[in-house]
């Protein structure tokens, strides 16, 4: 385990190393942020793919293929979908805004503070995104060093938080393209080929297992149906992801760079599930779907490589945790400690924007790190937080950008409306049904509709301000919104 070891420990290193050089470039906020919007296709495609595929997506989309076969490729598939459809349809749209939150883009374009309560809700989602995937460096590490959970979360935990605190967008867009590089490698082009042929190669693996393992609809069309309404839609409103769309350095990157991401999912989706299908074979009577990816690497791999292939999925787990906090810190910095000092200090009042960045970043990553240490049932927290942000912000992130008709007031009414349904729904059906999230949708986009249409249409100076925001005119975001009313 020697040579292993010393490949995580170079990789960790690195990663640490890449921080403190990011911290070098990262003067002012945009830098800090958005990697001062200066990202090139290469860059970008390989970031986006990075922040999207994380431990959810390997060690989890492996554990689905153990359990239903190519079919469990679906819920990784979904987000690949819902990428491909955020960089065609939307991309170039979102990074000529110019802003740093989904929140400011809601009060451009609504012209009120529509963004106070979709920030809150907001944050929650990208804190225990952060969460998820800090918990899964447990798992990594008990394979690697037989550690201790808790030491073990807090050992990922702690290197995240060091180089994104250090260096901000810039030190995650440099580890992320190194863990973009790791990934395709240990994964795709070693664990995969590998695990096919352990497992007696494809015509093995139908001898030996059930038809449905191969059939591509297997896990059936209702869960299908919820990961593209969960994952698919989350794609085009998550904070995490529109961050990395800030970045990009014109509207050809944002497009096509996030194109080729997203199709890179697709292929990751499907190895995922047939490496997960091989280790079915190999493995049938394994205690949880989820010990499939450490088992297969543990037990098949040959020294060395295994070391590539967990670090392959430490980046994993990394360069999403990493996408989250900073995601997190940037929602609770800017949309929501500005606004509550705004109410209580006055104006015009000098400070460092990096500085104070940097300190929340350092902030959330500590409060990540102690949640992840005390949460059991991390399924359930990330239901919660997918549901609420599905259910009360893509109607009115989606009706903003795409009809002129809808108003503050049809917002705040979709985001409370559908917010509160998930809640009550959620108690009534429980955490993990489905209802919640296909009733909360419909609730939040009646009261939008109804509301919207009800007031007095958004002031047109607002939607002349957004008109020319969205067509690349303006630079740089007001410091207060445009009044929906004088």
């Amino acid at each position: 385990m020697a040579v292993d070891y010393t490949v995580i420990v170079v990789y960790l290193a690195g990663m640490l190393a890449m921080g403190w050089w990011g911290m070098r470039r990262a003067k002012s906020k945009s830098e800090f942020l958005v990697a001062g919007r200066r990202l090139g296709p290469a860059m970008y495609s390989g970031t986006m793919a990075a922040i999207v595929l994380g431990g959810a997506s390997t060690i989890g989309g492996v554990g689905l293929g153990y359990k239903y076969g190519l079919s469990g490729a679906w819920m990784v598939f979904t987000i690949g979908l819902g990428l491909l459809a955020l960089s065609v349809f939307f991309s170039a749209r979102i990074a000529r805004l110019k802003v740093y939150t989904v929140s400011e883009m809601l009060d451009l374009r609504y012209g009120g503070r529509a963004g106070v309560i979709s920030g809150v809700v907001m944050w929650a989602y990208t804190l225990m995104l952060a969460v998820t995937s800090t918990i899964a460096y447990a798992t990594i590490f008990d394979v690697l060093f037989d550690m201790n959970r808790t030491l073990a979360i807090v050992l990922g935990g702690s290197i995240v938080v060091a180089y994104s605190t250090l260096g901000g967008m810039w030190s995650i867009t440099l580890t992320d393209m190194v863990q973009f590089v790791v990934k395709t490698i240990g994964v795709l082009l070693l664990l995969l080929p590998i695990a096919v042929v352990k497992a007696g190669g494809f015509s093995g693996m139908k001898a030996k297992l059930p038809s449905s393992y191969f059939d591509p609809l297997g896990i059936g069309g209702e869960t299908i149906f919820t990961y593209v309404l969960i994952y698919t839609f989350g794609m085009l409103i998550g904070q995490d992801i529109w961050q990395r769309v800030f970045t990009a350095r014109d509207d050809r990157t944002a497009k096509w760079g996030g194109t080729a991401s997203g199709t890179y999912c697709l292929v990751y989706a499907v190895a995922g599930s047939v490496i997960g299908t091989a280790a079915k074979v190999l493995y049938p009577k394994l205690a949880s779907p989820d010990d499939a990816f450490a088992t297969i690497v543990k037990d098949e791999l040959p020294i060395g490589v295994r070391g590539l292939v967990l670090a392959a999925a430490l980046a994993a787990v990394m360069s999403t945790s990493s996408g989250a906090l900073i995601a997190c810190a940037t929602v609770a910095n800017n949309d929501i400690w500005s606004r509550l000092r705004g109410l209580v200090r006055s104006g015009g009042e000098e400070h460092d924007e990096v500085k104070g960045n940097r300190v929340f970043i350092l902030i959330m990553g500590i409060a990540v790190i102690g949640t992840a240490i005390a949460l059991n049932n991390v399924v359930e927290a990330l239901t919660v937080a997918y549901n609420l942000l599905v259910g009360g912000l893509l109607v009115p992130i989606l009706g903003g950008l795409l009809w002129k008709r809808g108003t503050v007031q049809g917002a705040l009414a979709a985001v409370t409306v559908g917010g509160l349904a998930v809640i009550g729904l959620m108690a009534g059906y429980g955490i993990l049904a489905n209802e919640p999230v296909y009733y909360g949708l419909l609730a939040s986009l009646a009261a939008y509709l109804v509301v919207s249409l009800a007031t007095k249409p958004t002031d047109e100076r607002v939607l002349a301000v957004w008109r020319d925001r969205l067509a690349g005119k303006s630079p740089e975001l007001p410091s207060e919104p445009v009044p929906a009313h004088q």
